[in-house]
């Protein structure tokens, strides 16, 4: 039997249903809901809605489907029965009790949809991505090469069964585009959504430019904007918006597009090998994808709303990360793929962090250093080092 990762989310999914009646559980398809819901909650009933008539049951009869469960009960998949959503919201409130129901969702838009209508002030929200750097490293007790997880990713059936990444990857993207964006909307174009998906791979860290998507993908600019909602909605991918403040400086107001997953990203990209991504003219992009992704998946697992931004003025200085997660701990961070650190790093680091007012401690450059260390500026950060933070 494989053994199961410790999921960094959950002593935050334990208490959260401490607090509200119905806890939601969202994530990209496969990324441990599932697996994490049950661990976290054993001595519930399970459900799951993927199972044909398990679902048919929930849709033509959700009150007997409530009515004849446990009072602690699990619902995989919730969002395929939204007529659910209602009952539970009744059956909740009668009994006036914390920890009644988890539901877990891989349609983040399904989800809310349903949430908003039914279970508003009812339901503690969490978000459950893929598994960290730091998740897998503190299961193993020989160090994890962050170059090589950066190839495969985090999702879990990639650790436990030793998949090849590009078979998994192959038919997690087939299965997405036949399930998930066919029931989402109408999209006769598949050719054309699997072209998106590459050209977002692509072009991971460019600032999102939806009249040349549309022109390389030849379909519409609305129908591009649908269906980067879709991508964003079902977490592969997820935008970076820029900072926005009151400066001397014209800020950019276009965001920033990444994927959620270094693994996804890379077989998109057709990176198969650690020699191939490290030579790829892409390396940067996707290790500055790394690093925010992860950072990103850091706050999440810990329950905190991610506040993360980057930073473009029209003299093009340019930040790659601030972190304001912690409005008493502003962060700035610069991603660089080097192994090698050059004061001229920091060039804009430190002229920008002086105007916005964050101080040197809080000024970094994490890159592909041997290890961490200070200078005058700013801290410099070992990929390794930061992955591992808490």
């Amino acid at each position: 039997m494989t053994k199961l990762i410790q999921r960094s989310l959950e002593p935050s999914l334990k208490e959260t249903a401490t607090w509200f009646p119905v806890v939601s559980l969202s994530g990209p398809r496969q990324s441990g809901k599932s697996t994490l819901s049950r661990e976290a909650f054993p001595d519930y009933e399970y459900v799951n809605l993927e199972d044909p008539q398990i679902r048919r049951a929930a849709i033509e009869d959700p009150v007997s489907f409530i009515r004849n469960r446990a009072s602690k009960l699990i619902i995989d998949e919730a969002q395929y029965a939204p007529d659910l959503f209602s009952m539970i919201q009744v059956v909740s409130d009668e009994r006036g009790e914390p920890g009644q129901y988890v539901l877990t969702g891989s349609q983040n838009f399904l989800m809310m949809k349903s949430i908003g209508q039914s279970l508003a002030g009812r339901v503690g929200l969490l978000t459950l991505l893929p598994l960290s750097f730091r998740e897998l490293q503190n299961e193993n007790e020989q160090a994890i090469d962050v170059d090589k997880f950066t190839l495969v990713g985090g999702y879990p059936r990639l650790h436990d069964a030793n998949i090849p990444p590009s078979a998994y990857f192959r038919g997690y993207v087939q299965t997405y585009v036949e399930r998930d964006v066919a029931e989402l909307l109408d999209v006769r174009g598949k050719t054309a959504f699997h072209k998106l998906l590459t050209i977002c791979a692509q072009n991971t860290g460019g600032l999102f430019n939806a009249a040349s998507l549309a022109r390389d993908t030849g379909v519409s600019v609305p129908t591009i904007r649908n269906w980067l909602s879709i991508l964003e909605t079902s977490y592969l991918i997820f935008s970076l918006q820029p900072y926005h403040a009151n400066t001397k400086k014209r800020l950019t107001k276009t965001p920033k597009l990444y994927f959620y997953d270094t693994g996804l990203l890379c077989y998109l990209l057709n990176i198969t090998t650690v020699s191939q991504l490290v030579e790829s003219p892409f390396f940067g992009a996707v290790f500055e994808n790394l690093i925010i992704a992860e950072t990103l998946k850091r706050h999440l697992n810990a329950n905190e709303n991610p506040e993360l931004y980057f930073y473009r003025d029209d003299t093009k200085r340019e930040i790659d990360l601030l972190d304001f997660t912690d409005p008493q701990n502003k962060q700035a961070i610069e991603i660089k793929s080097s192994r090698t650190y050059h004061d001229k790093y920091t060039r804009h680091l430190n002229t920008v962090c002086n105007e916005i007012g964050i101080e040197p401690k809080d000024r970094y450059v994490v890159a592909r250093v041997e290890s961490s260390f200070e200078t005058n500026t700013c801290k410099v950060t070992s990929a390794r080092d930061w992955l591992m933070k808490r």
